[in-house]
């Protein structure tokens, strides 16, 4: 493949690929950096301060490499001093999906003739607790507290010991 040095041609390699630019000088296109999940897909956390110049070659480069490796679901975390490149990641097929008060989240589901199963954001807490009746089923003891503990996206809920305690000498 020729190319003068008025055009700019795309020339794919295996991690990344070649752009011929002005003059026809040859400049790399890197993957952005990605972690996968257990699930078929990919996380990206923009740590690196990047230009939409040189980042929306990378996105585009990086979507279309995940997809011929069959990844489902794209994760982009931009903290908030990454803020400029929302609009161009929305641009590339992605949408919200929660904010917190130093970055954001933004999903794409990539499989085309598969239905999105990327998880909603969750939108409260679920609290547990624990309560005492007496003989005459009044409450005696109340203990509210909510879980503290997360495993795997799941909620594991210890019950404090101090509780434990507290509930046996109630009952006796």
């Amino acid at each position: 493949m020729s190319t003068s040095s008025s055009e700019s041609v795309m020339v794919p390699t295996m991690a990344n690929e070649d752009r011929h630019v002005d003059g026809g000088v040859k400049e790399e296109i890197k993957l952005l950096n990605a972690t996968e999940d257990w699930f078929g897909g990919v996380t990206v956390v923009m740590s690196e301060h990047m230009e939409i110049a040189d980042f929306v070659p990378r996105l585009r480069h990086s979507i279309s490499k995940w997809k011929e490796q069959g990844k489902r679901g794209l994760w982009m975390k931009l903290p908030i001093n990454q803020s400029h490149l929302v609009d161009s990641v929305v641009k590339e097929g992605f949408r919200f999906h929660h904010a917190e008060s130093d970055y954001v989240m933004l999903v794409r589901w990539l499989p085309e003739d598969e239905p999105d199963t990327l998880p909603i954001n969750a939108s409260h807490r679920v609290g547990i607790g624990a309560f005492v009746l007496n003989g005459n089923k009044e409450v005696k003891i109340l203990f509210p507290f909510l879980p503290f503990s997360t495993m795997d996206g799941g909620v594991e809920t210890h019950v404090p010991k101090w509780l434990v305690k507290q509930v046996l000498i109630s009952c006796t």
